[in-house]
């Protein structure tokens, strides 16, 4: 890391955006001019000091989510693994199993056709699917938020950079009218030894 970024680095604590950024463009950062520098770290420090676009959506959903939408994303979480369909599977098995072992005795719960099952399958699909579909909801919502986030950072840096770029072409049409008007000089000067019968300087003889 050069000189510039350790010094960057160490004034923002690393982790600031004028730190970030020097250490994505470093060897381009290496070849500005300290014009384009400054420009850059304007920009920058401005960006530093004005609040992030940026938001954590999950972690606000977390904390601002009722006891009720907490348990229906634990309920849908839990439902759709492997371990709900194998528990779920050993526990349809094993009722089979147990009141087809007893039949015409009196001791099976449930006997064939296991009209208790069916009925206790039907309340859990009636309870499961609004629950799945509260957790539906409330992902759609993130996506939602997300997705509006994600274009106000992106509107937010679109206008920076152009910001940016803005400045930087001023400053090179400042380098290049420093530029022309310097060969201005030399060829007026060029032009005042030839009139007057100068001779430009050669390189010494040995």
């Amino acid at each position: 890391m050069s000189h510039d970024e350790r010094q960057a680095s160490q004034s923002s604590g690393g982790t600031s955006a004028g730190a970030l950024a020097k250490r994505v463009l470093r060897s381009e950062w290496q070849s500005l001019s300290e014009n384009e520098r400054a420009v850059i770290d304007g920009v920058l420090r401005r960006l530093g000091s004005e609040p992030y676009a940026a938001e954590d959506i999950d972690a606000q959903l977390s904390e601002s989510r009722s006891f009720g939408q907490h348990l229906a994303d634990r309920i849908a979480s839990f439902g759709g693994s492997w371990t709900f369909i194998l528990l779920f599977l050993g526990f349809l098995g094993l009722w089979i199993l147990f009141n087809s072992a007893f039949p015409g005795r009196g001791q099976a719960l449930d006997p064939y056709p296991f009209i208790f099952l069916n009925l206790m399958l039907s309340m859990v699909a009636a309870l499961q699917a609004p629950v799945i579909m509260m957790s539906q909801n409330r992902a759609a919502e993130r996506d939602r938020r997300a997705a509006k986030n994600d274009y106000q950072v992106n509107i937010r840096a679109e206008v920076e950079i152009r910001e940016l770029h803005q400045k930087l072409d001023v400053l090179r049409e400042a380098q290049w009218a420093e530029l022309v008007q310097m060969q201005n000089e030399q060829l007026r000067i060029l032009q005042n030894l030839l009139r007057d019968g100068g001779t430009l300087p050669g390189p010494a003889a040995s």
